[in-house]
């Protein structure tokens, strides 16, 4: 498999400290690299484990095909750098390549899948060690058996070997079905397993016992015992040395929670009013080192009857999650937090001093309950202490997979029956000890640490979490000095204990008789008991003791294992088929196999409790016995609502689960745990996930911590920085798609890393046989986290999906992954174009054909018409209006710095033409280069030619910063259209045959050099006149978007006819002026600058658009100051003036810049109209006074460089909507603005008069019908005669000039353009009266990609990708290989580069079900532009094959 390639400056990683203290760490709080224990203790290195897999894998991703054909020659990668690591990255075969995926479809096919191979047999690969490292070959064939020398070529031959496929037949472009493109749905899988138990009955706990002297309350309980026992220690609390600061005596916390009562109740006023009063909502705020001040601020609360809400501290005012909480605050109608002094002083603060209030927060008051702070209760006040009711006690958050926060609701009723439950499931007594290492804020930390232990009189010893970090044995040793019976922990805090036992000999666990393991629903709990015991029996800890227990914040402690002396069954473990999990189906398998999950038991229901499963979808039915469903609990303490939200509460709380034939099994509602599971054996109720985890991948179930536990199986030590990894799905293409991010350790290379991520996809896929879709890892410590250092996976998520997740490496895996992708598009039967015009003639559409108005009709006063060829219609102006100006020319400044009358142009044209016979010795028809820059000396020398009968061909002038790749193409247009002398400038001569020039072609070969800088005053004989209106003019070189040079011939007819067609389309008379800003070297941006003035006799303003580049509002300013009606400019000054003068209107408007004397201002194009670029001019400028209706676009190609022009007269463009997903099948729907794969499309101007077009199919040459996509073909006396020559393609046909129908009418002579479009009839009319047809032109045929079957056209797809992440600049998309390759320019910091890859595979995916191959994430300005603003995406290709774009990062989509 290719490793991305990735520039060396990436690389360098923000330090972290090498060794930082373990961390609780992995996907959800619940934390630790807890490997698979049993799995990995039979093999202590991995590498004969991962053997297995791959030997023994029953499906394949192929992203774990790193190694060359098996026995075949080791894949090569050519010597640069990267290259060595992409030879060691290639370690494990294509094994993909010929791996058949057994247990889901086959991968979808990049090609096209129309031949169906056998599955050829799977090659046994060796362990991945047993490659040699040290390839050399350098040289590599492409799939074409090209040599191809370069790194880029081999690492994408390397990923086409892991996606081998016969090529497809070629693409016919016309289907006639008119189905859409259809997802694939997936079928079930006839042969998946399926549930066979009897529906399961409900589970009743024991009954709750009847205590002789139980409170009525907890707050009774508190009063007993604060009254009575004032002395005995209740909370002791510890620093982060593990000495015990504080202890807490129940009298204490009675008084000092009276105390806190009051102070709440009468001592807070605002405006005399008091601010609280009883049922008010009240946030607690305190770290988690501090817990007696915490159960201090709990129980006042309650005293006062006001509701805690207890929430982290925030630490910035960006905390991941914060906004969510503030939500919370803010709809429980929080106005006061209660905090402590040391806290509140670590706030962030608002200038002012205050706290500052934090994104999405409610205002809050906040109040410090320190000691000093609270008044002395008077004599006669009293607390009330009421028996136990249904009003709410406390309400906690939860945060849910999506990431919003949520309210539960705990009465006092259920807040006793908790405590009541649990004390009798734990067989709690008075004045026991507890160690408690949880947040004592919520969950277990909360009702067994806080609530339960006072009503029992216990003394619980709070462990804080950065004790916990700083020393992770603490909790062991609390133990042994407190002599605890009970210990209150998570899987993960007797994780890091083992890993830090070693030097502590005399730790003695004896005293405990229940151990509590309060996340024993997390897949990874049992190794992490086994582990435990296995290592501290030998040190009093009795196998008995470890009581794993399952909970959740709706239905609090949902069941408990039991010590042993209260006579519970034997605890039960299980080793299930991974396989039939994902279907929801338990299947008891062994534990030699490697896709299985060892689970253990959470112990029995709670007493006083029943318990069922239910189906997880849709009405909660009874699951049977063997399957499994969502747990659910009925009893007296669960939660009773989320605060304030009633719809999903009945959902949650009032769930009434019925059998199979519909009857409710109770009249009690059930409470849903949101915990997947099944009730074993002996009753013991087994869990086997969480629905926040859950991920359904075409039809299977996953779960995020299974797949978390997998990857930290494979090494994690070396890579996962703390074993953090979070796992998640996110939605693409209407299926869950799994994503793993990791974070890496600082010291982990590159090439190990990537070695890792291999091999991590390869254990997913072959213990869940689910693919990864994308792999990432972030620098280590990024990662959100939760409040107690774990990773906020909701907040990850997002960040991925918007982008800024920055990781250092990503590996996507789209094409294992999705595998609903629509068919790929097969071939119909040809219609001949006769079937196609019947066909249309009785669907009643007409065949698509329009034209301009009729040239012959148009009687006007045209002096210009008598003269054939425009050299003569300049000498007449020159005798008949001499002083009349023609050309002004503008500098950066706005001043004219040339300016030629008609007299002066025809001097200098005189001039030039004695020169080229006299020094140039130049014959008649010789063909003359003209290098000058935009100005009026290149007008000159072109009438100069003319005079003399050469042939004058435009050339852009070399660019002297960069000659390297501008001046080849010079010498390319001299060389191909046999130019006998170059005219120029005295500076470009100076530089054409300088030293630097002699570097980047041979100077020796220029043809004679001439400059015109200082010409003697002398005429010319005569001025040559052509024999023949068909005789060449002038060439017309471009280079296409396609990278063609291409250069068209001329006649004087062609000439005269193209002047004629302007001047009568855009009223151009000698008393008008227009301003021209386009470069004047080819098609219709050469036609204005030179031709068309001399022709109408209006005035030019000529703006060179390299003049913008000094002064952007130079072209504005000047159509303003000259009161311009008409004016034309190309799509790059447009965006120039887009971006350079967005935020500058005001300015522009102070400087006087008035735009509304602007008629029409048009985009001079060869492609499809930029709509979202001409509106945001057209909104930007509108405070300047332009008019909406005025911009406009044109249309020209090679054969006609203007067929479309707007002009004066005639209805405002139209825009239509087209389905896009239709224009892949080269049909066009019209739709509604703004529905689904809506396209907007502008017409592309008015056609000009004299111009005829017609809608062509491009296969059979047959007439189209109105809105059908077909090849454009047009029919003009201003057609260009041919081309001159074809650069690089020799074989281009003469049918592009002279083409026919093949059907209908056959006798006209049409050019075709290369360009797709369709025709409609408006209902607007024209100048004639008649109805209006449009065209829209969709985009270049040369350009087009075919994948799977469909035409897709470039730019729709770049859009997509531009609109992914704000950070892309500019995109481009091409094929290599039938792969398909993004290119996208990075407008940000270099880290935000790795971002991309996943956002621009999503949105290609969702828009245009297209999986890319490739991303390339380069800097800005690296996609070559071409003069007219257009892409030269082939150019692109050829620098990146060739690997000549230095990109920052390239990503191979496995």
């Amino acid at each position: 498999m290719p490793m991305p390639s990735k520039r060396r400056s990436v690389l360098a990683h923000s330090s972290v400290e090498t060794y930082t203290p373990p961390d609780t760490s992995s996907a959800s709080e619940d934390e630790g690299s807890l490997r698979r224990h049993e799995r990995l203790q039979s093999h202590s290195n991995v590498e004969p484990w991962l053997h297995r897999v791959i030997q023994g894998s029953s499906t394949s991703s192929s992203a774990s095909s790193t190694s060359s054909h098996a026995g075949g020659k080791p894949a090569a990668a050519s010597n640069t750098a990267p290259a060595a690591a992409a030879a060691a990255a290639t370690v494990l075969a294509d094994l993909m390549a010929h791996a058949q995926l057994d247990n889901h479809p086959a991968p979808p096919d990049v090609t096209t899948g129309l031949v169906d191979l056998p599955p050829p047999e799977r090659p046994q690969v060796a362990s991945v060690r047993g490659v040699p490292r040290g390839y050399s070959s350098s040289i590599l064939e492409t799939a074409d058996g090209v040599p191809v020398n370069s790194r880029v070529s081999s690492k994408i031959q390397q990923l086409l070997n892991t996606l081998k496929r016969p090529k497809r037949p070629p693409l016919k472009e016309f289907f006639v079905d008119d189905f859409e493109e259809l997802l694939e749905v997936h079928q079930p899988d006839p042969n998946q397993p399926k549930p066979e138990g009897s529906q399961m009955s409900v589970l009743q706990g024991e009954p709750l016992g009847v205590v002789s002297n139980w409170p009525p309350s907890l707050l009774a309980a508190l009063q007993r015992w604060g009254t009575t026992q004032p002395k005995a220690p209740c909370l002791t609390a510890l620093d982060t040395t593990g000495k015990a600061i504080y202890t807490l005596t129940y009298g204490k916390l009675w008084s000092r929670s009276e105390k806190l009562a009051y102070t709440l109740l009468n001592k807070l006023a605002s405006k005399n009013e008091p601010l609280l009063k009883p049922g008010d909502r009240v946030a607690l705020v305190f770290p988690n080192s501090d817990p007696v001040m915490f159960m201090v601020a709990f129980y006042g609360c309650l005293l006062a009857e006001l509701i805690p809400v207890p929430i982290e501290v925030p630490l910035t005012r960006k905390d991941a999650g914060s906004q969510q909480i503030g939500f919370l605050l803010g709809s429980c109608g929080v106005t006061l937090a209660l905090t402590t002094d040391a806290c509140q002083k670590g706030l962030p603060k608002a200038p002012t001093g205050e706290v500052a209030t934090f994104r999405g927060w409610p205002r809050l008051v906040w109040f410090v309950i320190d000691g000093k702070h609270l008044a002395k209760p008077s004599k006669d006040w009293h607390p009330p202490v009421r028996d136990a009711s249904a009003e709410t006690a406390y309400i906690e958050y939860k945060t849910s997979k999506e990431g919003s926060t949520v309210g539960i609701t705990v009465s006092h009723a259920s807040m006793l029956a908790q405590c009541h439950a649990l004390t009798q499931a734990c067989s709690y007594s008075e004045a026991e000890t507890l160690t408690n290492v949880l947040d004592f804020k919520r969950d277990a930390g909360l009702w067994h640490g806080v609530l339960t232990s006072v009503m029992n009189r216990m003394h619980v010893v709070s462990i804080p979490y950065a004790l916990m970090k700083v020393n992770p044995l603490s909790w062991i040793q609390k133990v042994c000095s407190y002599k605890a019976r009970v210990a209150l922990v998570k899987s993960r805090d007797m994780h890091w204990s083992l890993l830090a036992q070693r030097d502590q000999r005399d730790v003695s666990l004896s005293s405990l008789r229940m151990l509590i393991v309060a996340d024993g629903a997390n897949p990874w709990s049992v190794s992490s008991c086994d582990a435990f015991l296995n290592v501290f029996q030998s040190r009093g800890l009795r196998p008995e003791v470890i009581c794993p227990c399952a909970s959740s914040s709706e239905a609090l402690t949902v069941a408990i294992r039991r010590p042993p002396d209260s006579g519970g069954p034997p605890p039960g473990k299980t080793v299930l088929s991974m396989n039939g999990l994902s279907y929801g189906v338990i299947r008891v398998d062994t534990e030699e196999k490697l896709s299985v999950l060892t689970v253990q038991d959470v112990g029995q229901v709670m007493p006083g409790a029943s318990v069922c499963v239910v189906k997880v979808e849709g009405t909660p039915y009874l699951c049977r016995t063997d399957e499994v469903g969502e747990v659910c609990v009925h009893s007296g303490a669960t939660g009773a609502a989320y605060y304030g939200l009633v719809g999903i509460t009945r959902n949650v709380f009032e769930t009434i689960p019925v059998t199979a034939g519909g009857v409710p099994v109770s009249d009690q509602p059930f409470t849903r745990t949101g915990l997947l599971g099944f009730i074993g054996p002996d009753q013991l109720v087994f869990v086997v996930g969480k629905l926040d985890g859950l991920m359904v991948v075409g039809l299977r179930r996953h779960n995020a911590d299974d797949v978390v536990a997998t990857a930290l199986a494979v090494e994690p030590m070396k890579f996962v920085y703390r074993g953090r990894i979070a796992v998640f799905s996110v939605t693409v293409l209407h299926d869950d798609r799994i994503v793993l991010v990791a974070e890496q350790r600082p010291d982990a290379s590159e090439e190990d890393s990537f070695q890792w991520m291999s091999r991590v996809l390869q254990a997913i896929d072959s213990i869940h046989q689910v693919g990864v879709y994308c792999l990432a890892l972030v620098p280590a410590n990024t990662l959100p986290k939760a409040p107690l250092g774990g990773i906020h996976i909701s907040e990850t998520k997002q960040r991925f999906l918007e982008g800024a997740l920055h990781p250092c490496n990503v590996l996507m895996c789209p094409h294992t992954c999705v595998t609903n992708l629509p068919k790929p598009r097969q071939k119909q039967p040809e219609v001949g174009p006769a079937s196609m015009i019947v066909g249309n003639l009785v669907a009643g559409k007409r065949i698509a054909q329009a034209s301009g108005r009729d040239v012959t009709q148009l009687e006007d006063n045209d002096q210009a018409r008598k003269f054939l060829y425009l050299a003569d219609v300049l000498q007449w102006r020159a005798q008949t209006t001499p002083d009349h100006p023609l050309f002004l020319l503008l500098n950066a400044k706005g001043t004219v710095t040339s300016a030629a009358t008609c007299v002066q142009l025809h001097k200098r044209a005189e001039r030039i033409a004695a020169a080229l016979s006299e020094r140039g010795r130049l014959n008649v028809g010789d063909h003359v280069a003209l290098v000058y820059p935009p100005g009026v000396d290149l007008i000159a020398t072109f009438y100069g030619c003319l005079y003399a009968g050469c042939v004058p061909i435009t050339v852009r002038p070399p660019h002297p910063q960069n000659l390297a790749t501008t001046l080849p193409t010079v010498k390319m247009i001299v060389e191909v259209s046999k130019s006998t002398c170059i005219l120029t400038t005295q500076a470009i001569m100076k530089l054409l045959k300088s030293k630097e020039a002699g570097a980047a072609v041979d100077v020796k070969t220029w043809p004679a050099i001439l400059d015109t800088d200082d010409l003697p005053k002398k005429r010319v004989a005569s001025v040559f006149r052509p024999p023949s209106p068909d005789m060449l003019a002038y060439l017309d070189f471009s280079v296409s978007t396609t990278g063609i040079l291409a250069g068209v011939k001329m006649s004087h007819a062609a000439t005269s006819a193209l002047c004629r067609s302007i001047k009568l389309q855009c009223e151009l008379y000698p008393s008008r002026q227009i301003a021209v800003c386009l470069d004047p070297y080819c098609g219709l941006g050469f036609a204005l600058w030179c031709l068309c003035s001399v022709y109408s006799g209006h005035q030019s303003l000529l703006v060179p658009p390299l003049e913008l580049e000094n002064n952007v509002s130079l072209w504005l300013s000047a159509v303003s100051q000259y009161r311009v009606r008409v004016t034309f400019c190309s799509y790059s000054v447009m965006e120039m003036c887009t971006k350079g003068l967005g935020t500058q209107t005001d300015l522009l408007r102070a400087k006087s810049v008035n735009l509304s004397c602007v008629r029409t201002c048009m985009v001079v194009a060869e492609e499809r109209p930029r709509i979202a670029l001409t509106q945001s001019f057209s909104k930007l400028f509108k405070d300047l006074g332009l008019s909406a209706r005025a911009v406009s676009t044109t249309f020209g190609c090679r054969v006609n460089v203007a067929i479309c022009l707007q002009g004066t007269a005639g209805p405002d463009p139209t825009t239509v909507y087209v389905d896009m997903r239709a224009l892949r099948h080269d049909r066009v729907r019209l739709v509604e603005r703004g529905s689904p794969h809506s396209l907007p499309l502008m017409e592309s101007g008015k056609i000009l008069p004299g111009v005829k077009v017609i809608i062509a199919h491009t296969e059979t040459k047959g007439p189209l019908g109105d809105s059908h996509l077909g090849e454009i073909w047009v029919s003009s006396p201003h057609n260009a005669t041919g081309y001159y020559t074809v650069y690089g393609e020799e074989s281009l046909h003469a049918d592009h000039f002279s083409a026919r129908l093949s059907f209908g009418d056959t006798q006209t002579v049409w050019a075709r353009t290369g360009y797709l479009g369709f025709l409609r009839r408006t209902d607007l009319t024209d100048a004639s009266g008649e109805r209006h047809d449009a065209l829209y032109v969709v985009g270049s045929l040369d350009e087009t990609l075919e994948l799977r079957g469909m035409r897709y056209h470039p730019i729709d797809i770049e859009t997509s990708v531009i609109r992914a992440h704000k950070s892309i600049a500019e995109c481009a998309v091409f094929t290599w290989t039938n792969l398909l390759v993004v290119v996208v320019e990075l407008e940000g910091p270099e880290q935000e580069a790795l971002d991309l890859v996943a956002l621009v595979t999503n949105v290609v995916l969702e828009e245009h079900f297209l999986i890319v191959g490739v991303v390339v994430i380069v800097d800005p300005g690296v996609i070559p532009i071409n003069s007219r603003g257009e892409k030269q995406r082939m150019h692109l290709r050829d620098g990146f094959l060739a690997d000549q774009l230095d990109p920052i990062y390239v990503a191979y989509n496995m």
